[in-house]
């Protein structure tokens, strides 16, 4: 595939490395105003994002110095945004992309400016992020907090605030007042004393992410240098799944860009909305577009699934929204047999042996691979975990729980993590004989964390030196994997050493707190330890690191964004969906993120000793709406 790294004339710009993309799609990409995308499954939402970047670099929509700034709620998201980008753009162009979470920005403003924040709200430079729940809310509230001044109101009014909104509604729910409440509520006055102590209780900082989030608002608010500054850098901002953001994140957009030249585009789907419960706005589109005059914008293609499945799709998209618009199947079926049914056992035993033999049969017929199957749950992932890896092992085939720990770092999000990546990558340059491709990759990511710029030719080749030597020594050293865990450690230390712990925390903010870049070294440490047992080779055990073999087990939440060939969603039941009566509509969202993530195939299965499906008949109720059947395995 041809990238350009000269300017194109906006008239003469093609899409890069897709046939083409759908009218509404290609407006999107060379538009010049706001738009809210609305995006359904298999729209090509990364797609569409990375075309428009492409656009606005290779026309100079975008000019040099000038930078576009991508926020998505997900950090692999922008991971996999930051790569498509790569992918169609020259790396001139593509490094002047900016894509990151909005805690990683809010994060990135607090630890460049945050001690210009007004004594009152200032963190300490070392402060650490910290993730507390209900319990510590509820510990502070009734046990911590004392009574409060006569003129605030009684210990009863504190009493009365309800702990399962008190972060919510009262200590992140609006805007920080510069100089404190001036006639708190009891409520504001309780929250003021839960900041006073997270930033000045102790010798250092305590702070939430939404915390970090409020105080980066609130520090653009009363700094117009540091605000104009991000205007000039950023004449273009993307938001990817805008259907979870915050409060707190569409604020701290609001105060930056609101009323300026920046254009911004924002896309996702209201149906996939599964995140109210961490505080997402209840309808972030319609206020885009009320506040900064966007044009709702939809996209119709579904890219990824069959016709049969876009089918079902529509009849779940209406349950979540009656003016939903019905999906064109791009993508052709492919196999046999129903592409949808509901499957009942009579245990959970006789559950996961027959999915195991289901899953080895297809992988035969259909030339699959492990990978190209999910197992998906609502919750508890490690209790399913238990019943269905060992009858999978007996097909031969490694199952994974991606929502187990390793370490203080659950799985799937280690394998997202920066560190992870590229100590993965100079692992498999270093002693895997087919390792072209992360020649580049180390080169470029090493690039940028040693401030190389691309077209410095002497700098690059000095690096390609560098890293030559490296990998030659690295070898030498560990021609097989090390044996017993302190040796796997030494390894992943030297490699760390070598790129230099300070250019990997200078280059990522959410390794600068907390922390956090010991507890991912850590967790790496720990699961090459364990991929790496059993006297197998380099690449088996870094295959098994990746998981590129085996069939992978997830949360519904976590599968958010990805797809796959087959989707098994195990436990269809009330004990699963226990709190289904009392979020219908998010939970139905759950329910058709989860179905969506399927290309050609999905499967429910029921076991009645984990519970009924009286308080999931909506869901059952949906399915024979749609023409699902219901069939007694075993």
């Amino acid at each position: 595939m041809l990238v350009l790294s000269r300017r194109v004339r906006p008239d003469q710009w093609q899409p890069v490395g897709v046939a083409a993309l759908e009218a509404n799609a290609l407006d999107v990409v060379r538009s010049s105003d706001n738009r809210s995308v609305i995006a359904g499954p298999g729209a090509g939402k990364t797609e569409l994002l990375a075309q428009r970047a492409a656009y606005l670099l290779q026309t100079g929509t975008a000019p040099r110095p000038r930078r576009i700034l991508a926020i998505s709620f997900k950090r692999d998201a922008a991971v996999n945004l930051a790569a498509r980008v790569a992918q169609r753009c020259h790396r001139d162009h593509a490094g002047r992309l900016d894509s990151m979470t909005f805690d990683a920005f809010a994060t990135g403003l607090i630890d460049r400016f945050g001690q210009a924040l007004p004594s009152r709200w200032r963190p300490t430079p070392d402060y650490e992020i910290i993730f507390p729940g209900e319990r510590d809310f509820r510990d502070f509230l009734q046990n911590q907090l004392g009574s409060p001044p006569v003129s605030v109101g009684t210990y009863a009014d504190l009493q009365a605030i309800a702990v399962k909104s008190f972060e919510r509604r009262h200590l992140v729910g609006t805007r920080l007042p510069a100089g404190g409440w001036d006639s708190p509520t009891p409520a504001q006055w309780a929250a003021d004393q839960y900041w006073q102590s997270s930033l000045h209780g102790a010798s250092k900082s305590y702070l939430s992410f939404p915390m970090i989030g409020r105080l980066a608002e609130l520090l653009l608010r009363v700094n117009p240098m540091a605000r104009e500054a991000l205007r000039l850098t950023y004449p273009h901002l993307f938001m990817d799944e805008f259907q979870d953001t915050t409060q707190i994140q569409y604020d701290l957009v609001q105060t930056i860009f609101m009323g300026t030249g920046t254009v911004i585009t924002a896309v996702g789907d209201n149906k996939q909305q599964i995140m109210r419960w961490a505080m997402a706005m209840d309808a972030p589109f319609a206020a885009f577009e009320a506040d900064f005059g966007a044009t709702r914008t939809p996209l119709y293609n579904n890219y990824r699934s069959s016709p049969n499945l876009v089918r079902i799709q529509h009849v779940l998209a209406q349950a979540l929204d009656a003016k939903s618009a019905k999906s064109v199947a791009m993508a052709a079926g492919s196999i046999t047999g129903e592409s949808c049914a509901i499957w009942d056992f009579s245990s959970a035993q006789a559950e996961a042996t027959h999915l195991a033999a289901f899953v080895a049969a297809e992988m035969k017929t259909h030339d699959l691979s492990p990978r190209d199957f999910v197992l998906l749950v609502r919750q508890k992932a490690g209790d399913y975990a238990a019943v269905l890896e060992p009858a999978f092992a007996a097909r031969g085939i490694p199952l994974r729980n991606e929502a187990g720990m390793v370490g203080q770092v659950m799985l799937q999000e280690l394998l997202a993590e920066e560190v992870s990546e590229l100590l993965v990558a100079i692992l498999r340059l270093a002693v895997c004989q087919a390792s072209g491709r992360y020649w580049t990759l180390c080169q470029d990511s090493l690039g940028i964390l040693r401030g190389i710029a691309p077209d410095d030719e002497a700098a690059q080749a000095r690096l390609a030196s560098d890293l030559d030597s490296f990998a030659l020594d690295l070898l030498a050293a560990h021609v097989s994997p090390p044996v017993g865990k302190p040796n796997v450690r030494s390894v992943v230390d030297r490699i760390i050493s070598w790129i230099g712990r300070d250019r990997i925390v200078a280059a990522y903010p959410a390794y600068r707190q907390g922390g956090w870049l010991d507890k991912v070294i850590d967790a790496a440490a720990g699961h090459l330890h364990i991929s790496a047992g059993n006297g197998v080779d380099w690449e088996t055990a870094l295959d098994t690191y990746e998981g590129l073999h085996a069939i992978p087990l997830m949360t519904i939440h976590k599968s958010k964004g990805l797809e796959y060939h087959s989707v098994i969603f195990v436990g269809l039941d009330d004990g699963a969906w226990w709190s289904f009566d009392k979020d219908q509509i998010e939970a139905t969202a759950g329910f058709f993120v989860a179905f969506t993530r399927a290309k050609q195939r999905v499967l429910f299965t029921y076991t009645a000793h984990r519970g009924n499906r009286s308080k999931i008949a909506t869901l059952h109720n949906l399915l024979r709406l749609a023409g699902i059947q219901t069939h007694q395995i075993a």
